[in-house]
């Protein structure tokens, strides 16, 4: 027994499995993309407008307060406690789902399910802590990959089940249930890290080789980034130990972990380059998110669930596949995103408003399930841009804060929008009107790196010039 233990703790191979089994069942949720026919239909016969005005607003706020402490939580718990949360959170959500009746029961369901996503953090960052940085790589695409094939794989069952078997929505729900219970019983099964990205780091002479070594093999194929990445590099390694004396840090460890926190940030959005994807990425993710939580009520608005068909889930399955196609393509494509990616965020940030404005202007359902596969395809296309241009300029542990802190800014906005405009304290617009809304957002966000595109192009051919100016005068 004692040898199969160590033979678990030194493998990266089981934490992976059982990480994968906990992401596919917890993401393989038949019955979410049919949500909003569900919570307007007999079963918990509400309307239109309290769905969309007073209980979905409800997930961005708990969101949101939920967010920061849950991911300060999770790093100084180690994840797995945080992921057992988790499943529980997922299993009162189903429960009420399935059980509970009434407009203040269904808004305790958007709290519970704002606990789901504030701990998704935990999902992606527990990897880290359990496996060397030399298989990285390989278990982040299978942690990643497992959840895209988990929810298309969901959204082609809810389909066929709903169309071909006539199965209700209840039982859809049930089904969701069973599965985001067997999430739950898997995440019995992790391991528990014995360190973690910011309070529980190992000694710096365990986990890291010395400074040239590390220079050497993150600067290797990218010369041009290899400043940002020194200097990355040499704040994480932290004070050298015969320095320690003469840089005493506070002696709360959470004090001190915060301010090393804010030191991080402020030398990784000191890159302009950096600033500007972060800047996208907040901006883009909050009208994304926004745009996702309310696309069934556009739909049931279009063709009424109760005397029309519903393709719900087939939709999200061919959004799923064109997402993941145009994330994989990415990394075909040779394209110098230095001189070229602001000008591809203006030009896709443009066609999401398009297929937004598409949204809001037709009355035809087919057209406006298009718009939306565009409109997710063209996301995904940027943020896997997004992410590749922030991670590669970065250590581990600050990619993992910088990608924190995107998502938090993202979310304060998002919420500001849903208090603005979704709230039935705030405007609380209609659904097709919110849409408009929504397509003059994502136009602001193309005309800002459209003309931080033109601006960076003749910035770039004003030096040239200069420099061929330079080399015929000697």
């Amino acid at each position: 027994m004692d040898c199969w233990k160590g033979a678990v703790g030194r493998s990266w191979i089981y934490p992976t499995l059982i990480i994968c089994a906990n992401g596919f069942f917890s993401t393989m949720r038949p019955s979410e993309s049919f949500l909003t026919p569900y919570l307007t239909g007999p079963n918990k016969n509400l309307t239109i407008e309290e769905v969309t005005n007073q209980i979905f607003p409800v997930w961005t706020y708990s969101y949101l307060a939920l967010l920061f402490p849950v991911f300060l939580i999770t790093d100084y718990v180690r994840y797995k406690p945080i992921l057992l949360l988790q499943g529980i959170s997922f299993i009162v959500t189903w429960l009420l789902l399935l059980f509970a009746h009434g407009l203040v029961a269904m808004q305790v369901v958007e709290f519970f399910y704002g606990m789901v996503t504030a701990t998704e953090v935990a999902y992606y960052a527990y990897i880290y802590s359990v496996v060397s940085t030399d298989h990285y790589q390989r278990v982040t695409s299978y942690c990643r990959s497992i959840t895209l094939v988990a929810a298309t794989v969901a959204a082609v069952l809810g389909q066929l089940l709903v169309s071909l078997a006539d199965v209700s929505y209840f039982h859809l729900n049930a089904i969701t249930l069973a599965s985001v219970s067997l999430a739950f019983v898997c995440s019995f099964f992790l391991p528990m890290p014995q360190k973690s990205m910011f309070f529980h780091r190992k000694d710096v002479s365990e986990t890291l080789p010395g400074p040239d070594k590390v220079v050497a093999t993150v600067c290797s194929d990218r010369p041009a980034s290899c400043q940002e990445d020194k200097s990355s590099v040499s704040a994480d390694r932290g004070p050298a130990p015969e320095r320690a004396a003469d840089n005493p840090q506070p002696q709360n460890h959470v004090l001190r972990v915060l301010v090393q926190l804010s030191k991080d940030l402020r030398d990784c959005y000191s890159s302009r380059k950096l600033l500007y994807w972060s800047l996208w990425w907040a901006l883009a993710t909050a009208g994304f998110n926004q745009v996702l939580n309310y696309i069934q009520v556009l739909w049931d608005f279009r063709a009424p669930s109760h005397s029309s068909a519903v393709y719900n889930g087939a939709v999200e399955a061919i959004a799923t596949f064109l997402g993941s196609a145009t994330s994989m393509a990415v990394g075909y494509v040779k394209v110098n995103w230095d001189l070229s990616g602001e000008l591809a965020l203006g030009i896709f940030s443009a066609m999401d408003a398009g297929s937004l404005f598409l949204m809001h202007f037709t009355d035809n359902i087919w057209a406006c399930y298009a718009g939306y596969l565009v409109f997710k395809a063209c996301y995904m296309l940027l943020i896997t841009i997004a992410t590749f241009q922030i991670a590669v300029n970065l250590s581990m542990e600050r990619y993992a804060l910088m990608f924190g802190f995107n998502n938090f800014v993202a979310l304060v906005i998002q919420t500001i929008l849903t208090v603005v405009v979704v709230d039935a304290k705030g405007l609380g617009l209609d659904i097709s009107t919110q849409f408009l809304i929504y397509g003059s957002y994502f136009t602001v966000i193309a005309g800002i790196f459209l003309i931080r595109s033109i601006y960076t192009i003749i910035s770039i051919k004003c030096r040239n010039t200069s420099a061929a100016g330079e080399s015929i005068d000697h």
